[in-house]
């Protein structure tokens, strides 16, 4: 020490220290760990992810533009090397060739080749006999996400406010309401399939679907001309893809739901129900094209109906689920007055409740079920692993009638709780298991994911139509947020998220999906859709935009449920007409333990559901807020509560003007 002063003896001291810290961490990591492996170098960054060869993920695009679930203009990855541009059925032929840029790969192709039908883009607007509400959206119509990504996109400094007027102008929510602007042709996003295809003269058909556009690189390997590769005993040797689905336009369907692509929605639930999935289930019969308005739906001949399957994991998220666990589960939603509603015969067609299995569900993808037992834990998050007792994890071949009862013994231990009770006892389990539930959701049956604190605000249609697999922006981030997720049932898309992911202990978060696809250049086919459309507060809650804020104005999620005094006076007088109007949803970001409405905490649907309602009366809390009464400015949650209440008990019509039948 005193030969180098005191100041720099203690920092070489500190030095030495922090040297031999390390060295014992790296020792123990890679001598006595299961993995064997020496840790990464301190700020190297995260750790690659890609497991594929050049050549399965060209064979992965093709696939996907082959199946009509690349309906884009944007340009492919020139790291993979297509030699010839790919055939798109889900794109119309050019008048003209196109001439290509040059890419920093010279030998790649840069477009596909559109061979679909025309697109006929509509100015929809309402009639003047129904003008007080919107149209319903044109059965079979599809959202051009080109142009959406040209109005909304942040990374090109576009405001949520300008995009939110493109949309709802886009799709004629202005109704009544459209002032006299410039021209509004680039605004039409919204398109028609022509009943046709023709395939253009300057398209020469090639005898390839899978095999040809692939550029053979004699000078390198397809495994070492990519640093993102993982080691070689991490590496997919194969890869197996069944036949792509063939491409049907709307107008040659022979039904109006097409079977390849069903339209539904998935949300996944843990715990008692509470106002947060009535909610969710309420916004969706008050905005969806349900038919409710028809006693007896013409299915043939009508608009496809969406279903709505509401996921329910009835246990701990570790738990297995017993023998009865579906009796079970009927049993308390029929006794919660919260969901009994829903249970009603008039929304059967609509609204079906399943019982989650998580064992179940991984044998149900066959590119897990033979390999995941062989994890450690289940529950990993973005690198974080919580372990879970092998004899409470749900991979474990057993009757679990007694494991929920050993759960129920400390209800705040982590892995024991059933939902988030509060912002203390947040249930991470839960959470991560639901990262992993949407994508094999989706892969298995198709449709789309949602989070329960999401609630929507207009018809999904023209989503439904654009074929291609998307979730949505993490705020400013170049990184997906999947609170919002469409893949395609059984996509190739799919095998490359479930493969990678098992690779990587089963890491579904967000973020480190991102990762996923940014290594292997497949980014393009799960489009990153402007947070805008689907969580159109994000911005300003995190300090951006706040310029020029769209309507409503939140500097916090929780402005939602208490509504700033300032701007009080809206909700009440603006209704849903001033709710980010445009929009296809909001998302309110967790808020599980905070009541939509404190005043009216229970559910307010009319003498049809009454033995629910007053079960939910008898509450101390409730009797107590209704001596209490109303409060004079209504939150914006509150408002939106009694909007879609109102329409279940016939107050009022639907988003489009259409009354309940029952």
């Amino acid at each position: 020490m005193s030969r180098y002063g005191r100041k720099k003896g203690c920092l070489l001291m500190a030095c030495l220290l922090l040297l031999a810290f390390y060295f014992t961490f790296a020792l123990t990591k890679r001598f006595g760990t299961k993995e064997k492996r020496w840790p990464r170098p301190p700020f190297a960054g995260y750790p690659p992810t890609l497991i594929f060869q050049r050549d399965h993920l060209q064979r992965i695009w093709l696939w996907e533009i082959a199946s009509g679930h690349y309906p884009s203009r944007q340009a492919l990855p020139f790291q993979l090397g297509f030699e010839t541009p790919p055939n798109n059925p889900a794109l119309p032929s050019r008048r003209r060739p196109i001439v290509h840029e040059e890419s920093p790969n010279s030998i790649s192709a840069s477009t596909t080749h559109g061979i679909g039908p025309k697109r006929i883009y509509l100015d929809i607007q309402s009639h003047s006999a129904n003008i007080a509400y919107p149209p319903r959206p044109v059965p079979g119509s599809i959202a051009d996400m080109d142009i959406i990504m040209e109005h909304c996109d942040y990374s090109q400094r576009k405001y949520v406010r300008d995009c939110l007027e493109v949309l709802r102008t886009g799709a004629g929510l202005d109704n009544g309401k459209r002032l006299r602007r410039g021209s509004m042709d680039d605004w039409k996003y919204i398109f028609l399939e022509a009943n046709e295809t023709t395939a253009s003269p300057l398209i020469v058909e090639r005898d390839r679907l899978l095999e040809a556009g692939i550029t053979s690189f004699p000078s390198e390997s397809p495994q070492s001309s990519d640093s993102s590769n993982k080691k070689d005993g991490e590496r997919e040797l194969h890869l197996t893809l069944p036949s792509p689905i063939p491409f049907r336009s709307y107008p040659r369907l022979s039904t109006p739901c097409d079977p390849n692509h069903p339209r539904v929605f998935h949300m996944f639930w843990t715990g008692p129900f509470t106002d947060k999935p009535y909610l969710a289930l309420l916004s969706f019969l008050y905005t969806q094209n349900c038919g409710l308005h028809v006693y007896n739906y013409p299915t043939d001949t009508g608009a496809c109906r969406p279903q709505f399957w509401m996921w329910i994991n009835p246990g701990p998220a570790a738990s297995v689920p017993n023998s009865s666990a579906t009796d079970d589960m009927f049993d308390d939603l029929r006794s919660n007055p919260w969901a009994s509603p829903f249970l009603h015969p008039r929304f059967k067609d609509v609204i079906r409740f399943r019982l989650w299995n998580t064992t179940e569900q991984l044998d149900g993808v066959p590119e897990l079920k033979d390999e995941w037992r062989s994890l450690e834990s289940l529950f990993n998050s973005g690198g974080h692993v919580i372990n879970v007792p092998k004899s409470q994890q749900s991979g474990e071949v057993q009757d679990a009638t007694d494991l929920s009862s050993s759960f129920k013994r400390d209800d705040d231990d982590p892995i024991s709780r059933t939902g988030s009770k509060s912002s203390a006892s947040y249930d991470r389990l839960s959470v991560i298991l639901s990262d992993m539930a949407r994508f094999i959701l989706c892969h298995r049956f198709g449709g789309i994911y949602l989070d329960v604190d999401t609630l929507f605000l207009r018809d999904w249609e023209e989503l439904w139509g654009w074929k291609g697999a998307f979730a949505y922006r993490w705020s400013r981030l170049e990184r997906y947020n999947t609170a919002v997720l469409h893949l395609n049932k059984g996509s190739a898309l799919g095998t490359f998220l479930f493969r990678t992911a098992l690779k990587n202990d089963l890491d579904f978060h967000p973020i480190t999906v991102s990762r996923y696809l940014k290594d292997a250049h497949l980014e393009g086919l799960l489009l990153r859709v402007p947070d805008a459309l689907f969580d159109p507060a994000w911005l300003n809650t995190e300090y951006f935009q706040r310029d020029r804020p769209p309507q409503p104005y939140f500097t916090d999620f929780a402005d939602f449920f208490d509504t700033p005094a300032v701007g009080s006076a809206a909700p009440q007088a603006l209704g849903m007409d001033g709710f980010f109007k445009g929009a296809y949803s909001y998302h309110f970001h967790n808020f599980w333990w905070k009541p939509f409405d404190p005043s009216h905490n229970w559910p307010d649907l009319g003498p049809q559901f009454a033995a629910g309602e007053a079960k939910a009366k008898s509450s101390a809390k409730v009797k107590a807020a209704i001596q209490e009464g109303d409060r004079r400015d209504l939150d914006w949650s509150a408002v939106l509560k009694r909007t879609f209440e109102s329409y279940i008990r016939g107050e009022r019509p639907n988003l489009y003007g259409e009354w309940i039948s029952w």
